[in-house]
C-alpha cells in the first residue's frame, strides 16, 4: 500500500511521518517533490541550495521513486507531501496508484505558524487552494479521498489514528503514537530549519487551545483560506 499523506506546511504533518514511520512495516519519504518545485519557481526558501542538492529536480525522477520498489522492501510507503508543491507543470496521475488522504488544520494556525518562519506568506505558500484542487482531482479519478483533521488528533490521538487506519483499511498499530525524540532517520535536509519543536517530540503534542489572535494581514490571509478547509472540513473522518 502506498499513502500519499497531502497537507500545507505546519499542519502536523511531520508527526503523521514519524507515526507512520514507528510503524515497522512502513517506510515513509519527507516531501519528495520540494527540490523539484524550488527549481520551477525559483523561491529562496530556507536551505534552498541544500534542498536543491538533495533531491532529484526533475518530477519524473521523483514519480519514478514514488511508484518503485519501497524503500527497505517493506510492504507499505507513505509519502508526506505538501499540496503547494504540486505545481501545473508536476505530474499528477501517478495519485491513482495511492491512497490519497487530506489532513486538514484551521488556517489561522497555519498562518500564525508558518509566519514565525517564513516572511510575507501567501496563499499560495499555505497550500490550501491546491489541496482543496488536489481532492477535486482524485474525486474525478474515481477515488473517495479520506479527510483527517489536525485538531482530532491532537485531541484524541489514538482514537482518531483508529478510524483513520479504519478507513485507509489498515490495521492500527500503537507504536504510531510514539516515537524517539530527535528525529527520523528520512527527514527532509531542511528538518534543522522547521522541525524543531516536532524533534523535542515523543508523541502528539495535547489538544490546542483557541485559536490564535492575527495581525491585520495575517489574519485576511486566513480568511481567504478558510473556505478551502471548510469544504474539506465538511466531509472529514
Amino acid at each position: 500500500m502506498r499513502i500519499a499523506m497531502w497537507s500545507g506546511p505546519r499542519n502536523l504533518s511531520t508527526a503523521m511521518m514519524y507515526a507512520f514511520g514507528a510503524r515497522p512495516d512502513f517506510a515513509v519519504v519527507d516531501e519528495p517533490f520540494y527540490a523539484a518545485y524550488l527549481a520551477q519557481t525559483g523561491l529562496a526558501h530556507p536551505m534552498r541550495d541544500a534542498i536543491l542538492a538533495a533531491q532529484p529536480q526533475d518530477p519524473a525522477r521523483v514519480v519514478d521513486e514514488l511508484l518503485g520498489p519501497v524503500p527497505g522492501g517493506k510492504p507499505h510507503f507513505y509519502q508526506k507531501h505538501m499540496t503547494q508543491h504540486m505545481l501545473p507543470a508536476i505530474p499528477r496521475d501517478w495519485m491513482s496508484e495511492t491512497v490519497n488522504v487530506f489532513l486538514i488544520r484551521h488556517p489561522a494556525r497555519v498562518v500564525a505558524s508558518f509566519g514565525a518562519k517564513y516572511d510575507n506568506p501567501t496563499l499560495g505558500d499555505i497550500g490550501f487552494a491546491r489541496q482543496a484542487e488536489l481532492f477535486d482531482h482524485t474525486r474525478a479519478m474515481g477515488q473517495t479521498p479520506i479527510v483527517i483533521d489536525s485538531a482530532d488528533i491532537r485531541r484524541a490521538p489514538e482514537a482518531t489514528l483508529r478510524k483513520l487506519c479504519e478507513a485507509i483499511g489498515l490495521p492500527f498499530d500503537p507504536a504510531m503514537l510514539f516515537w524517539p525524540a530527535g528525529g527520523h532517520k528520512d527527514d527532509g535536509v531542511w528538518a534543522p530549519h522547521w522541525y524543531g519543536s516536532v524533534h523535542r517530540s515523543t508523541g502528539f503534542a495535547a489538544a490546542e487551545g483557541p485559536l490564535p489572535e492575527l495581525p491585520p494581514d495575517r489574519a485576511a490571509l486566513a480568511r481567504d483560506a478558510l473556505p478551502f478547509y471548510e469544504r474539506l472540513a465538511e466531509v472529514k473522518i
